[in-house]
This record gives structure tokens, sequence and C-alpha cells, in this order.
């Protein structure tokens, strides 16, 4: 892409990672921002226990991949930290379709608080040399919408147009493009469009099938092939891709389930839900497609052999994860609430 004063390329690949997913973290923003204002996240005592399964969440499964694979290659640690929000939650309407509401709930806060987790540490792993004069004016140009939206109604075309401008101010600052998504997101106000609607709900409604739609597709099609070409059978069960598939497979419900019992014991607040069914809920959060795949992408940037590695990695623990939480919810299936 060539405007003259400004010039931005990269193989297709890079355009989808850098490009079509930075849609993709703008409703995550969106999202993000809801949820901090208006919705679950807004609660201190409603989120106390989702945060607490995050941190767990993420915590066990860095430890065990250091463990497991550290020593075979560190750049991998971050792989295993995130949950797929959307295939998680669907996985859940298929496997327990009488699930107490309240269990759909904490899945979805809990994805969402990890979402803001993984999209922290790209921000701190993954941001290039900093370059202080695009990083000022994309920060300048934020704040001031953000300043403007408070005072009076902005139009609502702004906002994405915002967006795309600090996309490409980002490319020039070394910051990631889905960082300063996230940041553009942010800016747009939770303010009533009508009976029922905000202009915060209304953005999101009209991105999220675009997201949902298109780039999805394309970064799961672009993201998820594996060569298999010279992979020794013995690197898969004891490098990298076993590492990430036990810790995803593994850490996600030890983690989920243990901090979500500490924390319930230590502020005295009970459980929603049975623990039978939290075991189940955190067998679901090994599902890490779409966030745990760009993150390996980012951390072997340049690895053909690393990057498929990880990939494998994240298919094989997200399968198995999906089996081991089919078995907990067959185990002990929920009764309707």
């Amino acid at each position: 892409l060539d405007l003259g004063f400004w010039q931005v390329g990269g193989a297709l690949k890079d355009w989808v990672k850098d490009g079509l997913m930075a849609v993709f973290f703008y409703v995550i923003g969106l999202e993000l921002k809801r949820e901090l204002t208006v919705g679950e996240l807004s609660n201190p005592r409603t989120v106390l226990l989702p945060v607490a399964a995050a941190l767990g969440g993420a915590l066990l499964p860095v430890i065990i991949y250091s463990a497991y694979a550290g020593g075979i290659d560190p750049r991998g640690w971050p792989v295993p930290v995130a949950t797929d929000i959307a295939f998680a939650l669907a996985a859940l309407a298929l496997l327990a379709p009488k699930a107490d509401p309240r269990l759909r709930l904490f899945l979805l806060t809990l994805a969402v608080v990890d979402d803001l987790m993984a999209i922290i540490l790209i921000g701190i792993l993954f941001t290039a040399k900093l370059v202080l004069v695009p990083l000022l004016a994309a920060l300048a140009l934020l704040a001031l919408v953000s300043g403007w939206g408070r005072l009076r109604a902005v139009p609502m075309w702004i906002y994405p147009a915002v967006a795309v401008i600090t996309w490409g101010l980002a490319k020039e600052s070394g910051v990631h493009t889905s960082v300063m998504a996230v940041a553009a997101a942010f800016i747009v106000p939770p303010r009533p469009v009508g009976t029922d609607e905000t202009l915060l709900g209304k953005l999101e409604h009209y991105i999220h099938p675009f997201s949902a739609y298109v780039v999805l597709p394309i970064f799961a099609f672009s993201a998820a092939g594996v060569s298999l070409a010279g992979l020794e059978p013995a690197a898969v069960l004891g490098g990298i891709s076993a590492g990430v598939a036990i810790a995803l497979a593994i850490g996600k419900p030890v983690g989920v389930t243990l901090f979500t019992l500490g924390a319930a014991r230590l502020s005295r607040t009970p459980l929603p839900f049975p623990m039978r069914q939290l075991i189940g809920v955190g067998c679901l959060c090994g599902i890490g497609f779409t966030m745990s795949l760009f993150i390996g992408a980012l951390a072997f940037a340049g690895d053909a052999s690393g990057e498929a590695q990880a990939r494998l990695g994240v298919l094989m623990g997200s399968t198995l994860s999906l089996f081991l939480g089919l078995a907990a919810f067959r185990l002990f299936p929920p009764a309707r609430r």
C-alpha cells in the first residue's frame, strides 16, 4: 500500500495477521469496554471468581509449558495463556445445553478477562522498538476524539475512521496493531442512542458480523495449516507441540479450578454452581484456537518450524480439551436451574 507520503508492505499472511486481525481486536476492545462499563466486569462482587479463574488459567499453563518444553524452546510460553471465547461458548452450548445460565456467564467473563491479559502480553512482549512521534500522534488523536465524544454527540463513523488512522500510526510506531485497535475501541462511549441501545453496542453490532464471518475464517485458513514435512514424532511428543498441548489441556482446568476455589474460600463467596461443573468449564477453557494461534505466530515469527509445532500443539490441546469437557459434562450432567 503506497500513498506517496506513507507506505506499508508485507506478505499476504502479514496483512491477515496485522491488518484484518486488527478488526477482530477492535471488536474485542468494544466487548471489553462494554463489559467494564455496563456488563459483568463492572460489578466487583460478580467478577471476583471469574478473574481468579482467568489468573489461574493463565499461570498454570505457563508453568507447565516452562517445565515441560521451556528448556527446548522458551519462546512458546505465552501460547497457552488465552482462551477462545467463541469456541468455548459454542462447546458449552453443545455439551451442556441445559446448564445453569450462570455457568455460561462465568465462562464468558473468564474468557473476556483472559483476552485482556493476552492483549497486555502482546503489548509487552511483541512491541518492537518504539518510534515516539507516531505513537504520540496516535495517543493525541485518541485523547482528542475521546474528549470530543464526552462533550457532545460524535457521529458513529468517526470512531472506526480514527481506528484506521491509529492503525497506520501503530505500524510506524512499533506498537503492535492489536494493542492500538483495543485502545481505539476504548474511546467509544457507552452513550445511549435509543430506548435500549448504546453507541458502543450499536458499533459492535455493525462490525461483529464482518469480524466473525470474514476476518476469523480467513485468519483460521491462513494460520491453522500445519506442514508435517520433516517433523519427527519425537519432536511432537517431547517438544513445543506437546508442551503447548499439555499446558492447554491440563494447565487450564487445574488452574481455573484451584484459583476459583481458593478465591471463593478466601473471600467467602459461594460458588454459583456445583464444583463438578467448574471442572467442565475449566476443561473448555483449554480451547485456545484463535488467540493462541495468533500469539504463536508472533512468538515464532520467522521460524517456520517452531510456528508449525506451536500450531500443532494448539490444535492438539484444543481438541483434547474439547473431549475432556465432553467427558466431564457426561459424567456430571448439569441440572437445569
